[in-house]
């Protein structure tokens, strides 16, 4: 390069950047194959059941009453009274029976078999260089 004598005295010095772009790329390093299995176990259930009973009983009456009377609780019976009406000169109201319906209860012990299933989860490791068995 050859410097006019005017610029003979002046240096120039070129000012240079250096810049840097990155880039990210995915590289796989490693494999995995996820699976669940289900195992089932059987178990016994054994539980409390409560068990009730209705025991009906007609019992004659024949009793007057000057109205039909409404059900009515003698301890853990419940009286339903059943009416008629009978002529006799005049109109009169008869209970000719009540239905008397006694209610009990007892615990029973019941066993019950039940299969309970949990999942498992097995994770592992898989070459590269081997397909995964199954596969196609």
């Amino acid at each position: 390069m050859v410097l006019a004598p005017e610029d003979q005295d002046k240096l120039r010095v070129p000012v240079v950047e250096e810049t840097m772009a990155i880039e990210r790329r995915e590289v796989e390093t490693d494999r995995v194959r996820v699976r669940t299995v289900v195992d089932a176990e059987n178990v016994l259930v054994e539980e409390q059941l409560r068990v009730g009973r209705l025991e009906v009983v007609q019992v004659a009456v024949d009793r007057e009453v000057a109205e039909a009377p409404a059900p009515y609780r003698e301890g853990d019976t419940l009286v339903i009274p059943v009416v008629e009406e009978r002529l006799v000169i005049e109109k009169r109201l008869f209970v000719v029976e009540e239905l008397r319906v006694t209610s009990s209860s007892q615990n029973e012990a019941v066993s019950i078999p039940v299969s309970l299933r949990r999942t498992r989860v097995i994770v592992e490791r898989d070459d590269q260089d081997q397909p995964a068995a199954g596969s196609n």
